[in-house]
């Protein structure tokens, strides 16, 4: 590692820990390509064509804002 001192050992091992998540979880965060995504979206049946963009910015909004309470704030039970 000392000899390459270029890569990004961080990112290698960031990598890795999702590649090996992936094998035995299936898909982590949004590291899927477009053409997964796409996949993904037809075998959900959902016809984006049909979506508003009115609709889209609603979910995306609600998403970011689970998202956000999600990683930012500790549940207690």
């Amino acid at each position: 590692m000392k000899r390459r001192r270029d890569v990004k050992w961080s990112e290698v091992a960031r990598q890795a820990i999702v590649a090996r998540l992936e094998r035995t979880e299936g898909p982590v965060g949004f590291y899927a390509s477009t053409f997964e995504l796409a996949e993904m979206i037809a075998k959900a049946g959902v016809e984006l064509e049909k979506v508003s963009v009115d609709e889209a910015i609603r979910h995306y909004r609600r998403m970011r804002e689970l998202e956000w309470k999600r990683t930012s704030t500790i549940q207690a039970n």
